[in-house]
């Protein structure tokens, strides 16, 4: 039996949860109120701040340090890598103290996870944080030799639903081919050839369909009008695609429940605007498909969007299900599929990387 500790830090509230082999024993989400954290200047600074909320959660669950076979924290900003288990080590947590891609509270997990291993010997681990990058070079090419396409998504998720699908199919993740559809508050859609992530849209940075609050693809020559009319400042424009796009510059929220109960009551200028959003999925899902040749053993819909089964399930269905056969996983169990990937590794079902492991992002 093997007992492992979840650390999955987020911009407002810590993540934790305890697991023998796939046995959940503990859970709890801290959430950190914006008074406690307006003291810390750098995500970096709250390194104390968390471990002490991570010790306390310990203490108050009756579980000792020693107890654990190993301790795994969400991934943070790294540079890109494949996807898999990683081991912690020196040059990681240099990166990741000094937020050289990018600060973030993931940034914490893999930090803390070493102090905490380090003090009674078991390894550290991460796991597919946001950053996996296994895009074929084809795929990188924009349009444009000065912009190159990023492989940024919930990779994390991603994998872990993949990996639950293929074996609901009687196969191995490695085994199949998989277009994953995660639906949240961003929306990244990945085409999974064998175990490898070769193509997906950056649902970070305004690359795929609209979302509840990110813009997506948008059409470039008018963006680049109202960019350089003298209207909007640089920031309003980057909010614009992200955090004030779709849903919400729409129908003034993010909130996809309150759209499904606008939907449910007839609404019919929300009711357009949630298929528009459906159908401009669906022509991802459509790309991704290309992208694998149409040899396509499954689609898989997750994220909180995956609940609505009357509707945007319903809709996806109807514009795809030709395609391949499609399993919903609804919501994402984040602290789940970390504690899975830490158990493969500790059961040697799955090699640790070492990190870094080395890019080609053209």
């Amino acid at each position: 039996m093997y007992k492992i500790l979840v650390i999955n830090p987020g911009s407002t509230s810590t993540k934790l949860a305890i697991y023998e082999d796939d046995k959940l024993l503990s859970k709890d989400t801290v959430r950190h109120s914006s008074e406690e954290l307006a003291p810390f200047e750098h995500i970096a600074d709250q390194y104390e701040f968390r471990k002490n909320v991570i010790k306390k959660f310990l203490e108050e669950s009756g579980h000792s340090l020693e107890t654990f076979s190993a301790i795994i924290g969400r991934g943070g900003l790294l540079r890109p890598i494949p996807g898999g288990v990683y081991a912690v080590n020196e040059l990681m947590k240099e990166e990741l103290r000094e937020g050289k891609y990018g600060e973030h509270a993931s940034n914490l997990g893999a930090l803390i996870a070493s102090e905490l291993a380090n003090e009674v010997g078991i390894p550290a681990y991460i796991a597919d944080p946001v950053v996996v990058d296994e895009m074929e070079d084809i795929a990188r090419f924009s349009g444009h030799p000065d912009y190159v396409r990023k492989s940024i998504f919930h990779a994390l998720n991603q994998k872990a639903v993949a990996r639950s699908t293929a074996k609901e199919m009687g196969k191995s993740y490695e085994e199949v081919n998989l277009i994953v559809v995660h639906m949240g508050g961003g929306i990244s859609i990945g085409a999974h050839k064998h175990g490898r992530v070769v193509d997906v849209n950056n649902a970070l940075d305004g690359d795929g369909p609209f979302t509840p609050e990110r813009a997506g693809t948008l059409p470039m020559t008018q963006v680049m009008d109202l960019a350089y009319s003298g209207k909007m400042t640089l920031d309003e424009m980057k909010k614009r695609i992200k955090g004030k796009g779709g849903l919400v510059a729409y129908l003034n929220t993010n909130d996809a429940l309150e759209v499904q109960k606008r939907v449910e009551s007839g609404e019919e200028y929300a009711t357009t605007i949630y298929k528009a959003m459906a159908l401009q999925i669906s022509k991802w899902i459509g790309k991704m498909a290309a992208a694998l040749n149409f040899e396509v053993d499954g689609i898989v819909l997750t994220g909180g969007l995956a609940y609505d089964k009357n509707n945007m399930v319903k809709w996806l269905k109807e514009h795809t299900e030709f395609i391949a056969p499609i399993y919903v996983v609804p919501g994402g169990d984040e602290e789940k599929a970390l504690a899975e990937a830490a158990l493969r590794a500790l059961k040697g079902e799955e090699e640790v990387k070492s990190y870094p492991q080395e890019v080609n992002n053209g």
